[in-house]
């Protein structure tokens, strides 16, 4: 263990006595930080298989072979490798991410990178480290945020011997307005020129496996776009790892959203760099939401 690991061990109970250890999505004690009690840890929701070959989205029926693709792989190939995810966005993994995003909960990330390295496939024996490249945000919403998030993770699982880190390898070019309500189409024309790779990150791109990390996976447009320009840079193969990944399955019903008080959903979990919104329809509010997570 280097210096700085002893020493922050060597902190650790005069931290956890200042900041007792609470699980970030119900307030009870635990046992160190960072950490989750068990009943909120079994209210995650971990996708299992079988899963689409394509994109690992979960099946729900168990007699479909390992080879099977989902119908959205099917009619849209996908662009990437592969996908592996921590967790599917439900209520826990929410709160997990918008405090981790937007609350400044960074000491989350080792759990969440964690989660994301046990879905990420086995390395073949004698196979080089792939490159870790974080999906970047523009320089207005770092500077706003304070850290970008996905880079954070990224870090975490270079700790974990997932991969070599390279946080700078895709920058991107110019902001964006949420993608949230927008057609396939209309994402592909708002990102077209907002992804590039850094030029100095070229050459160490090429002919080298690419794991590229985000917090959570939505339409898909954005990780579509560095996907991309990472293989146009001659990647030779691009990995999507999240910690969550918002797949219908996995979604509150609309009897539960109707429940959720509207301040709750546009004031609390409201993102630095969105106003408030007025009431809106139960229809409304699941769209809002997801838009706030681009």
């Amino acid at each position: 263990m280097k210096l700085g690991g002893h020493i922050a061990e060597g902190l650790r109970p005069l931290v956890d006595l200042v900041y007792p250890p609470r699980c970030p999505i119900c307030g009870e004690g635990v046992a160190q930080q960072g950490g989750l009690c068990t009943p909120c840890w079994s209210t995650l929701a971990i996708p299992g298989e079988p899963a689409c070959v394509s994109c690992g989205r979960p099946f729900a029926s168990d007699h479909l072979g390992k080879a099977a693709q989902c119908a959205p792989c099917m009619v849209h190939p996908p662009k990437h490798d592969g996908i592996s995810v921590g967790t599917l966005y439900n209520d826990a993994s929410r709160k997990l991410v918008l405090a981790f995003k937007h609350g400044g909960k960074i000491g989350l990330a080792p759990m969440m990178a964690k989660l994301i390295a046990a879905r990420l496939p086995q390395r073949v024996e004698g196979e080089g480290l792939p490159l870790i490249i974080p999906v970047p945000l523009h320089r207005w919403r770092l500077w706003r945020r304070g850290y970008n998030q996905a880079a954070l993770l990224a870090q975490e699982l270079a700790k974990l011997g997932a991969g070599e880190l390279m946080v700078d390898g895709i920058v991107r070019t110019m902001q964006t307005p949420p993608l949230g309500g927008l057609g396939r189409k209309q994402r592909e024309k708002t990102l077209a020129g907002a992804i590039a790779i850094r030029p100095s990150r070229e050459g160490k791109i090429k002919n080298r496996a690419i794991v590229l990390v985000d917090d959570v996976l939505t339409s898909g447009a954005t990780s579509d776009a560095c996907v991309t320009a990472v293989k146009k840079a001659g990647a030779q193969s691009v990995r999507v790892a999240c910690f969550a990944r918002v797949l219908d399955e996995a979604l509150p019903d609309s009897s539960q959203l109707a429940a959720l008080d509207q301040a709750e959903m546009v004031g609390k979990y409201e993102t630095p760099e969105v106003p408030l919104e007025p009431r809106a329809p139960r229809d409304e509010i699941k769209r809002t939401h997801f838009e706030k997570l681009e």
